[in-house]
């Protein structure tokens, strides 16, 4: 009997030694607390992000989708960590003005954010004020998106202000690219409602019409945004996303294959192949152990 009660407390102990073994394990894996809105370039860099934490830092990373001004808040109260999709310094100025003093900025990842008309590269003028000269060449048209999009009042505002003789016709970001591309191939003239960083100029050569009345604003930088005491919270952290950079090209590319990407993969799934077929660009940002 009492070397049976002997077994009992030895399996029991063994146990109860695995199980908080494995709390240990969990306990030291430290967590990161990412936040996005949703737009495309900030999905993107988010998960890619998300990815590089998570598989070549052993992190474990929380992704979370709110509004702006939620986000600002919540990095100053510290309950997420970090935010990569920061438009500097006009965008998202006040947010910085009201909750700047609590934030620190680990610089931009992605330089010249922009909206504008944009036209493919082989259309011979170069100015939105040119536009009325050869309206009938675009059919008197501005192919937009959503009607609740900013760059469609910037638009309508570009409208009066250059006093086009153009229709905007509203459509969304898949039909305008869909419109951009079939017009391309068939070599006509097109403009559309555009913004950089997007997919669309990994995929085309275009170019946006110079703007010289200043209506759709000034060219802006991404920055990554992160709690005030990042630099002692998450020293590795901090140096990575100090170190993240993506040209035009290459963040173009990964939003692509995100927006190409079918119900099967997730975000994480496309950032995570990505990551892994531009791994050199990728340890470039790591920073040594």
């Amino acid at each position: 009997m009492k070397k049976l009660s002997l077994i009992l407390v030895l399996v029991l102990s063994i146990g109860l030694m695995s199980f908080v073994g494995c709390d240990t394990a969990d306990e030291d894996t430290q967590e990161v607390k990412l936040a996005y809105v949703n737009w495309a370039e900030g999905i993107a860099m988010n998960y890619l992000v998300h990815s590089i934490l998570e598989d070549d830092m052993g992190y474990q990373v929380e992704s979370t989708q709110a509004q702006p001004g939620v986000i600002f808040a919540s990095l100053a109260e510290k309950d997420y960590d970090l935010f990569v999709d920061a438009w500097l310094p006009v965008t998202h100025e006040s947010y910085m003005e009201e909750f700047g003093d609590d934030l620190v900025d680990l610089g931009y990842n992605f330089e010249g954010a922009r909206i504008g008309l944009v036209v493919p590269s082989y259309v011979d003028i170069d100015s939105i004020d040119e536009l009325n000269d050869v309206v009938d060449n675009f059919g008197g048209e501005i192919i937009g998106i959503g009607p609740g999009a900013g760059i469609m009042a910037a638009t309508n505002d570009a409208i009066d202000v250059y006093d086009l003789d153009f229709d905007l016709v509203e459509s969304s970001d898949p039909v305008m690219v869909t419109m951009l591309s079939e017009g391309i191939s068939d070599g006509e003239w097109v403009a559309v409602t555009g913004w950089e960083p997007h997919h669309k100029f990994a995929s085309y050569d275009l170019k946006f019409l110079d703007d010289p009345e200043g209506v759709f604003g000034a060219v802006e930088n991404i920055h990554t945004v992160a709690r005030d005491d990042i630099h002692d919270y998450l020293p590795e952290v901090a140096q990575l996303l100090e170190n993240f950079y993506l040209d035009s090209e290459q963040l173009g590319d990964l939003m692509g294959d995100i927006a190409e990407s079918g119900d099967d993969e997730t975000e994480l799934d496309v950032a995570r192949r990505w990551k892994e077929a531009n791994q050199d660009l990728v340890n470039s940002w790591i920073p040594e152990q």
